[in-house]
């Protein structure tokens, strides 16, 4: 019988890797709708909008379990760019901007400039110089554009996302959490995909010294053996086994 892959990794929740992310939007832009219908599937339209609420939730990033915890913010006006130890939390950003709202889309920017500052990206004396092509690598994200449903209330055209996604080299897309479930859930998993991948290349290379090891007593064993049968001397090399090779 087959079973869903989620299922058999709850007892194992503490060895998960996790996956901090931060929800970020101006106000009204529907942030906690776009949250609530990836983890429930369900869409509420109306929440309360005086704190910030916090999730835990399961899923699958490149055939592995890993847990995202989400925090779904809530600035308190479009000036309002999130405090520094929020961003220095996140291993990732989801930005969210209304295509009914073209001040919307304009806090993204900022808030995009605001974090380059605090992690020092493309700054020079603390001011944000235009993003350096490494600024990608380093700061994963992803872009929405909500409300995607409401076409006919349009201020912010699609080819003003899809070029700002351009200069951050992100994923990019137009949803309506009001209708869609699988668009929003694509959202999350490139983002975990765009952290992972930050993290496979921050790993420091493994030094020629660490590959060669001093031989145990058991393969120094299978070495003699070796060079008994040959008639003459040969060092025995060990493969690598499987647990060893870069995963996807």
């Amino acid at each position: 019988m087959n079973s869903s892959p989620i299922k058999g990794i709850r007892r194992k929740k503490s060895l998960l890797s996790e996956i901090k992310v931060l929800v970020v939007g101006g106000p009204s832009v529907g942030k906690s709708a776009l949250t609530v219908r990836y983890l429930t599937k369900r869409y509420i339209g109306e929440y309360d909008h005086q704190s910030e609420n916090r999730y835990k939730h399961e899923a699958m990033i490149n055939g592995e379990p890993v847990i995202f915890e989400i925090l779904d913010t809530c600035p308190k006006s479009d000036k309002d760019l999130l405090a520094v130890d929020s961003i220095q939390w996140a291993d990732g950003f989801l930005l969210v901007y209304s295509i009914l709202d073209k001040a919307s889309f304009d806090y993204i920017q900022r808030f995009r400039r605001h974090v380059l500052e605090i992690r020092n990206i493309g700054t020079s004396h603390g001011k944000a110089d235009q993003q350096p092509a490494t600024a990608s690598n380093t700061i994963p994200c992803v872009l929405v554009g909500n409300k995607a449903d409401m076409v006919h209330l349009r201020q912010v055209p699609t080819h003003e996302g899809e070029q700002l996604a351009k200069e951050m080299e992100c994923y990019f897309a137009e949803v309506a959490a009001a209708e869609q479930v699988s668009s929003i859930a694509d959202a999350f998993v490139e983002l975990g995909r765009e952290v992972h991948s930050v993290r496979r290349r921050s790993k420091p290379p493994i030094s020629s010294s660490s590959t060669h090891s001093t031989p145990s007593l058991f393969d120094r064993m299978l070495g003699s053996r070796s060079s008994a049968s040959i008639g003459s001397i040969r060092a025995y090399a060990r493969g690598k086994s499987d647990s060893a090779l870069p995963k996807d």
